[in-house]
């Protein structure tokens, strides 16, 4: 990965803030949410607006670029990583709303977004505006947001909508966040800094143009970053997170091997053969990984700015790279845990939070096993619905 410093404009102001974020872990997971001021300083730092279209002061980052700040972030804490990346993806509404409405939600250059793309919701639509009642899962960062969304079934006169294939219509709504109930529900084994609670509206009312529909409608913005698929650009994301989690993993195993000499013994884990070995697969497989990661994202990238579109093939290429990423970054992080030995189980152990944390991002629908299924299909030539591609 390149040197964060490198990542104009904001790579050495986020480079500043890690090892205070870093440092403050075990907060974070206590307190089982993103410290408001964390969030704020990654907000005026420019994080959340990486995907934000420069029409509205947003950086409209290169892909790439993306995936380093990410990257950096988790590595020095995997759940303010994830905040970051929910909160820097989310904005990619901002490219699908007509101008008045992406400027009025985001008209402060250091506002947060964030939601649940899943339509667990209900949207009546009432002539010039949806009514919505719903609750969401997984809705990383919320408490620090500005805006809030979530996908929503729609009904009209008491029945289901269905895009053009026959599948249940569905938008994301967009609410302020202070019509937005949050409820404590995450009680969770690993990201638990992330304040992943549900979500919740009542008989909400949502004008139809602040809402989108990121499979059937067409982007207002027309950058190549807006010509990347949205689902690759959310497993991108997580993979980032992952990826960036397990070399914060690798960082820490080392520092220990380096360190500490086993009960009894007179050498450090590090003169160890065993060691040494299993330390080196580790960072082959992190690597290849890695390296086939930016690699499909370099390609997707190119087919954007050169074609403006991207083939199934290419999309699939990126799902499939972000996921074996992920799960790949999950494997290492679970062999740097088991190489600490009984220390790492210790609730005072770096390890075991990277461990936790790792195996959490590999439940992120954009990155799970499921997604095998879906690029194998293409890569067989089978029949695909490439919509969620």
């Amino acid at each position: 990965m390149e040197p964060l410093e490198s990542v104009e404009p904001l790579g050495h102001v986020v480079a500043m803030l890690l090892p205070g974020i870093a440092a403050r872990g075990d907060e974070i997971e206590e307190a089982r949410r993103l410290p408001a001021d964390i969030a704020q300083s990654l907000a005026r730092a420019g994080v959340f607006n990486m995907v934000r279209p420069k029409s509205l002061a947003g950086l409209e980052m290169a892909p790439l670029d993306l995936v380093g700040v990410l990257h950096a972030i988790a590595r020095a804490e995997a759940s303010t990583g994830w905040c970051a990346m929910i909160g820097a993806t989310t904005a990619i509404n901002a490219a699908y709303l007509p101008h008045d409405v992406a400027a009025e939600v985001y008209a402060d250059p250091h506002s947060i977004t964030g939601g649940v793309f899943a339509p667990m919701g209900r949207a009546d639509d009432m002539g010039d505006h949806y009514k919505v009642t719903g609750r969401w899962q997984w809705g990383s960062g919320s408490a620090n947001c500005d805006w809030l969304c979530g996908g929503a079934m729609v009904f009209k006169d008491g029945e289901l909508q269905r895009f053009a294939n026959g599948a249940p219509y569905h938008r994301m709504m967009i609410f302020p966040a202070n019509e937005v109930e949050l409820l404590d529900t995450w009680h969770v084994m690993g990201m638990k800094g992330t304040g992943s609670g549900d979500i919740a509206v009542r008989d909400a009312i949502v004008p139809k143009a602040r809402s989108v529909s990121l499979i059937a409608d067409k982007p207002v913005e027309q950058g190549p970053l807006y010509q990347f698929p949205v689902f690759g650009l959310l497993a991108m994301g997580v993979a980032s997170v992952a990826l960036g989690n397990a070399v914060g993993a690798m960082d820490e195993i080392k520092a220990l091997a380096r360190a500490k000499k086993p009960q009894g013994g007179q050498r450090t884990m590090a003169e160890r053969t065993v060691v040494q070995t299993d330390l080196m697969r580790a960072e082959a497989k992190l690597s290849a990984a890695e390296a086939f990661f930016r690699e499909s994202i370099a390609e997707c990238w190119e087919g954007a700015t050169t074609r403006g579109e991207l083939s199934p093939q290419e999309r699939a290429k990126l799902r499939l790279a972000a996921t074996h990423a992920t799960e790949t970054s999950a494997d290492v992080a679970k062999t740097a845990f088991t190489i600490g030995g009984g220390s790492a189980v210790y609730m005072t152990s770096s390890l075991q939070r990277r461990f936790r944390d790792a195996h959490v991002a590999t439940q992120h629908i954009a990155t799970a096993s499921s997604v095998y299924e879906l690029v194998g299909r293409v890569a067989l030539g089978l029949p695909t619905d490439t919509g969620m591609l």
